[in-house]
């Protein structure tokens, strides 16, 4: 009896292994990435940011203080932007072919500082899988047009002006036209002001279409958001159970003007929250019936990158957004608009290895007025593999 486990066992153990290998002989895996180590000086007019922010990283627009006390430049050091990613493409028995991605870096991850190690998580970027017409799994959401966004040595750049997200999804694309069911969440400001709600509770997934026109002089793209917004809570006395539709537009452009090229973003909508300026402002705000309002707000960015010679180059980019806040439901501690411009310089002795340095101004505004602003010069050094 034990015999004949045993032989069963290893029969099973060794098709087990010769089907691996059999997927393995048909699968050609790469690995890409890059390693980058960046320098910052930073300075606000209104106030600082404490140690382990993750705007002292990279700039987000909501994060520019306002109405503090003006305090000495600081000084960051990191190479949190650094990744690394994994392509399989295999082979299949159909005739067909499959690819899978999966790539991380170590931005906005916890448990790192600064003080002994300096040992930041990795994080999920991208996971997903493509199959003929279909992608399945977490990518650039279907709304954004990546190939807009300019070279720049901040993490995003173009950031108050640009649809910017990753989500889980499933993805149909047929020639230049793609349709998509993406992950929903809504964000939320409560009646009066406060903490931003994060809820957690939509019934249905977010919708997305993008049409793409091509050529040689680049590329031209519109894109449209339905989703819906929604809230349920009935804890602590709370009686709160609303939904509202929302919508947006993106319209982005990247035109090629010999070496050098031209890009624009115009995104605009009604409770695009979380979608536009990594989400300066939530996509709805509740009233004193404890029911939802989408909170409109619109982005635009245009950037200009110049070729001076084969090794060097430089990127200009502004970039603002405005929230249109009904501040008896908001409060006037509300985010009004923001804006920032930057200007670099990058030299790259071969195509794998930049050296580069940038310099950043931005600006915030609430609706009481406050405002404050920011002065950034980043040095960076980047080998891409």
């Amino acid at each position: 009896m034990k015999t004949k486990i045993a032989a069963a066992l290893s029969l099973a153990l060794f098709t087990s292994v010769s089907s691996q290998a059999s997927v393995l002989d048909k699968t050609k895996v790469s690995f890409s990435g890059y390693i980058k180590a960046d320098a910052m000086f930073s300075s606000y007019s209104d106030g600082t940011l404490p140690s382990g922010s993750i705007g002292r990283d990279f700039y987000i627009p909501s994060l520019t203080p306002v109405s503090g006390n003006d305090e000495d430049t600081q000084f960051d050091a990191h190479i949190r932007q650094t990744r690394f990613r994994f392509t399989t493409n295999t082979d299949l028995d159909n005739g067909e072919k499959v690819t899978g991605v999966l790539e991380f870096d170590f931005h906005a991850t916890p448990n790192g500082n600064e003080r002994i190690s300096n040992s930041f998580e990795p994080r999920i970027r991208h996971a997903f899988i493509k199959y003929q017409n279909w992608l399945i799994g977490q990518t650039w959401s279907t709304f954004q047009d990546v190939k807009a966004l300019p070279e720049t040595l901040d993490f995003i750049g173009a950031t108050d002006g640009t649809i910017f997200d990753r989500q889980a999804m499933v993805r149909y694309t047929s020639g230049n036209l793609e349709f998509a069911l993406e992950n929903p969440e809504t964000t939320v400001t409560p009646f009066g002001g406060g903490g931003r709600i994060v809820t957690d509770d939509n019934s249905v997934p977010d919708l997305v279409a993008r049409y793409t026109f091509k050529g040689d002089w680049g590329h031209v793209a519109v894109a449209g958001l339905l989703r819906q917004l929604a809230y349920v809570n009935k804890q602590g006395g709370a009686d709160i159970d609303s939904t509202e539709t929302s919508a947006g537009i993106s319209l982005t452009a990247k035109f090629n003007l010999g070496q050098d090229d031209l890009r624009l973003m115009a995104n605009f909508g009604s409770g695009l929250g979380r979608y536009l300026a990594l989400n300066a402002v939530n996509g709805a705000v509740l009233n004193e019936n404890n029911e939802l309002e989408a909170i409109d707000s619109y982005g635009v960015s245009v950037a200009y990158r110049r070729v001076w010679s084969e090794k060097w180059r430089s990127n200009f980019t502004y970039s603002m957004f405005s929230a249109d806040n009904d501040v008896a439901l908001t409060g006037t501690s509300a985010t009004k608009e923001t804006y920032s411009a930057r200007a670099n310089i990058l030299y790259s002795p071969s195509k794998e290895l930049t050296f580069g340095a940038e310099y950043a101004f931005a600006k915030r505004e609430l609706e009481n007025g406050a405002d404050g602003d920011m002065n950034r010069l980043q040095f960076s050094a980047k080998y891409a593999f």
